[in-house]
């Protein structure tokens, strides 16, 4: 890049070195574990980090333009490498090799997954989308969840260059203006845009919105306009003690004076962002008393040298807490020895890995920075591609181990059926595609939460079928297809899939439960089933423990009358909590609930009326319950993936139990 000094330009912002920034850093680290420690909740600490990045990094780059005409991109992201990796990569692998050690085997997958994200800075984005899926709700907080925030940074310090370098082309070749100037308009531009977006997000889909980067990259412009505009601010001595004072109440009242993690980022996120400019602009004018003071002294600034290991290291350590001790609350006394641990490692961290690594000129060591970022990045693929190799080998032993006679599932409910006892329970190895049905591996056989297009995929015997039945509904209708694909040889039988996360076949709302997606989802899925229609749909019958068949189920079905036959099956019960990780620590009795609440012993269809003719039932609640208890092991397999959707291989060994009602209800349409 050219020079970019120009008399009638903004001044360039000065770099130095700011100590209340350090102990705004430092106050953020421990707002963030508080809230995350005892409050259960977030402070809008990241929110802090992410306008003081925004600050030092525009500041920063701008200050290289000015010196050196240019900036090193090469340079640029070793030194970033070289600030951001040592500590980072340390608690991954750290946390990765714990976790086999202190979590539960079934959350593996999702741990691995994590790791990998948080490695490569895209966390934010495999969070945002696990916000909108189904499928992934029911995972438990993983000790790597809090990296979204620093993906969400990463993405920021790689993308602030161009920003800058597009600024100061369109400044020289396109608009002839001085590039201060010109970035502070793009700088603005970025600030409306996001914002704009950010407030509509989260108004429509504020899970998704939490873990935007479009959605918070207003956060990170604002910090560069304050950057730009900062040599013109100066505020009255005694205004300014006000103002940096009332800036760190603002920031540390955050989280007790909105819910941030049901508002942010939106505009809510404008309130800590608002503290830290305050405490910026008074510290700028400075006062004898000033919050400047406090936040610029000894303790404050060693604390915020180690805030950056600090936030990592806090969190790992609360969720190996609640793993280990099977809680999800924790007392006072534990909760400080955690925050003192995490200052330890905090502080050896930086002391051994960090600063050894930072002392190298990377100006006369470009080489040997590159080699040690690389060394750092290896451990987390071979951890990742060795887990890949495990997952694979445990879905081929599966495939060799699996036998009827020590597995025999849902058949052993069967009289002349017995599961040999001292026989481990079998779940589907702990890889997340194999713990679900097969149409799940194909994006374009299932619709997800938030869209309301109707897609299908068929399956089974696709060429000449005796029947063809569409299997349709939400997950617990999808959990049949198991034993339906089984089933498919012996019945010569087409199974199209119309599945739609978190959604019923159903005109009914239950009350804002399913979302508006899903309702649109149902007013489509009806057109193909009635100008195509397959011999048979199947689907639920009931939902959970509700003593009659929905209202929204019925209207449904009598769409398809005289059209198509509808095989209804009961649901299954809901467990009270995730059945594999509960069995990793607690026998199968204390996994299993009591039948009475969770399933009425009487058929709801049986006290419905207004059914129509078209609806044949099916309840197979004996091979998930019997007379006092819903169980979590049936014949060495164990019954559920997570708290209420049956685990692929049950749902196999259903298939001989399903088979009787729906052949039975299959041959009735040839007659």
């Amino acid at each position: 890049m050219d020079n970019i000094e120009n008399s009638s330009d903004l001044k360039a912002p000065e770099k130095r070195f700011r100590p209340e920034l350090e102990g705004v850093r430092a106050v953020a680290a421990l707002l963030v574990a508080i809230y995350h420690i005892w409050l259960g909740s977030v402070s809008g600490g990241v929110d802090v980090f992410f306008i003081v990045s925004g600050y030092l990094i525009t500041t920063s780059l701008l200050s290289r333009m000015v010196k050196y005409g240019r900036i090193n991109l090469a340079e640029y992201l070793l030194g970033l490498g070289k600030r951001l990796f040592p500590v980072a990569y340390v608690v991954i692998i750290t946390v990765a090799l714990l976790s086999i050690v202190i979590m539960p085997l079934s959350q593996w997958p999702q741990l691995i997954s994590h790791m990998f994200s948080s490695a490569f800075y895209f966390q934010n984005w495999q969070l945002a989308f696990n916000a909108v899926d189904y499928l992934a709700q029911t995972n438990n907080s993983s000790p790597f969840q809090h990296f979204w925030a620093l993906s969400l940074q990463g993405q920021f310090y790689v993308t602030w260059p161009l920003v800058i370098f597009l600024s100061v082309m369109l400044a020289k070749k396109l608009l002839k203006t001085p590039v201060r100037k010109t970035l502070l308009g793009v700088l603005a531009f970025i600030f409306i845009a996001s914002m704009s977006y950010s407030i509509y997000i989260t108004e429509v889909n504020q899970p998704w919105a939490y873990f935007d980067t479009f959605a918070r990259a207003w956060e990170f412009s604002l910090g560069g306009m304050l950057a730009l505009l900062l040599p013109y601010l100066r505020l009255p001595k005694s205004f300014s003690f006000v103002l940096g004072w009332a800036g760190l109440a603002v920031i540390c009242l955050t989280g007790i004076l909105v819910p941030v993690s049901t508002m942010f980022p939106g505009y809510a996120a404008l309130l800590p962002i608002s503290g830290v400019i305050m405490v910026i602009l008074a510290a700028e004018t400075g006062h004898g008393f000033g919050v400047e003071k406090l936040l610029g002294s000894k303790p404050f600034m060693y604390f915020g040298g180690i805030s950056y290991g600090f936030y990592l290291w806090h969190y790992p350590l609360l969720i190996f807490y609640y793993n280990y001790f099977g809680t999800d609350t924790i007392p006072i006394q534990w909760g400080l020895l955690i925050l003192v641990i995490t200052f330890v490692l905090s502080v050896a961290s930086v002391r051994l890995v960090e600063s050894p690594i930072r002392t190298i000129n990377l100006r006369e060591a470009k080489g040997k920075v590159a080699a040690v970022l690389v060394a750092l990045v290896v451990p987390v693929l071979a951890v990742y591609f060795s887990w890949d190799i495990y997952a694979s080998q445990a879905k081929d032993n599966l495939n060799d181990d699996y036998n009827q006679q020590d597995y025999p599932g849902a058949l052993a409910v069967d009289e002349g059926v017995d599961a040999p006892d001292g026989v481990e329970p079998i779940l589907n190895p702990p890889g997340s595609e194999s713990n679900l049905p097969d149409f799940y591996s194909d994006k374009d056989c299932y619709t997800d939460l938030e869209e309301a297009g109707v897609s299908h995929c068929s399956y089974g015997q696709t060429e000449n079928p005796d029947y063809t039945v569409a299997l349709v509904g939400g997950s617990h209708t999808g959990h049949w297809f198991p034993a339906l694909d089984r089933l498919s040889d012996e019945l010569n039988m087409q199974i199209d899939v119309y599945n739609k996360d978190g959604c019923r076949f159903t005109t009914d709302d239950f009350g804002g439960a399913m979302n508006e997606s899903c309702m649109k989802w149902n007013e489509k899925v009806i057109e193909p089933l009635l100008e195509d229609p397959p011999d048979m749909v199947f689907g639920t019958a009931t939902v959970n423990n509700m003593q009659k068949v929905p209202e929204g189920y019925i209207e449904q079905w009598e769409k398809l009358d005289g059209v198509t036959e509808v095989f209804a099956i009961r649901d299954n019960p809901r467990m009270g909590e995730r059945i594999p990780e509960c069995l990793e620590t607690k026998s199968e009795e204390e996994c299993s609930i009591e039948r009475e609440g969770s399933l009425p012993k009487t058929p709801p269809w049986e006290i419905t009326e207004g059914i129509p003719d078209n609806v044949t039932f099916a309840d197979l609640s004996e091979y998930f319950c019997d007379e006092d208890t819903c169980h979590s092991v049936v014949g060495n397999v164990i019954v559920y993936r997570d708290v209420h959707h049956i685990s692929n291989l049950y749902s196999y060994t259903l298939a001989e139990p399903l088979k009787k009602p729906l052949k039975k209800a299959l041959e009735n349409l040839d007659e």
